[in-house]
């Protein structure tokens, strides 16, 4: 039996979240569990996999209402910890990568700096020592001449070895679960894969969750076991693998995607006339 059949990192039921005195939901009874094991998010923009993740971190705006009747990360309720018992989790215990470093890394501070900081906060580490492992983790996400990277500022680095950058601050701790949102979708074509599999090695070296969020439907099912299907706010479909789609919004996606070994003049378009009418 697998780990996550029996003690799931992360435990979801009935989360819902709304915004303002909007009446309509932007997540509607979602619920799902993930082990130590690779779990994908898809669906286009505005489907409420990003607003999911980020419920999960207890990262969204004031004006968000988020109810559940579970939201459990290793059994213990996230929704009843205080904004400062969640501030030491994040980054410790969850962490979240996000789709571009140049808006996650501080432009102000060396890249050495900022993940010495995450090693002093999560690991208790000071001074010489926080360096070090900030060295250390910079070599294990393959950056070459760590010394020289990490007195750089987060605009001297590419989008790729910012991303490795980010990598290397959020999985230091060995987090018990990793959400990562669009991780690649910044970067070139040519280093996606690359990122995808130093993600994959260190989640797996670390024994972690991961919670993987993306429109690329393609991409999740190459690297996820699981694949939660969200549209307009709900899970429509949860697979292992993309063969066995039945709702039509699951094929839908999959039908709009360019097939280079199959191209065709014009692409699928969804029917969202069936879509409002098919049940979840």
């Amino acid at each position: 039996m697998q780990d996550h059949e029996v003690k799931p990192v992360l435990s979801i039921k009935g989360l819902n979240v709304s915004f303002g005195r909007n009446p309509i939901p932007a997540v509607s009874d979602v619920s799902f569990d993930i082990g130590r094991e690779r779990v994908g998010i898809v669906g286009e923009s505005g489907s409420g996999k990003s607003t999911t993740g980020r419920a999960i971190m207890r990262l969204l705006p004031p004006s968000a209402t988020v109810t559940a009747q579970r939201l459990d990360l290793d059994g213990q309720p996230l929704l009843s910890r205080s904004e400062r018992q969640m501030g030491k989790l994040r980054g410790k215990d969850i962490a979240l990568i996000m789709q571009d470093p140049r808006y996650s890394l501080n432009p102000v501070l060396t890249v050495g700096k900022q993940i010495a900081e995450a090693a002093r906060l999560h690991l208790g580490l000071r001074g010489g020592e926080a360096f070090a492992a900030a060295r250390t983790m910079l070599e294990r996400v393959r950056i070459n001449d760590p010394e020289r990277v990490m007195s750089l500022y987060p605009h001297q680095i590419s989008g790729g070895m910012g991303q490795r950058v980010m990598i290397a601050m959020m999985l230091l701790a060995k987090p018990k679960l990793v959400i990562a949102d669009e991780p690649t979708s910044a970067l070139d074509v040519s280093v996606r894969k690359d990122v995808l599999t130093l993600l994959d090695e260190l989640v797996r070296e670390n024994n972690s969750g991961l919670l993987l969020i993306s429109h690329d439907i393609r991409m999740v099912a190459a690297f996820c076991e699981r694949i939660i299907v969200m549209y307009s706010g709900r899970v429509v479909e949860t697979l292992t693998r993309l063969e066995d789609a039945r709702h039509p919004y699951t094929r839908g996606l999959m039908a709009a995607l360019p097939d280079p070994k199959h191209p065709v003049r014009r692409l699928a378009v969804l029917d969202r006339s069936k879509l409002d009418t098919e049940k979840a």
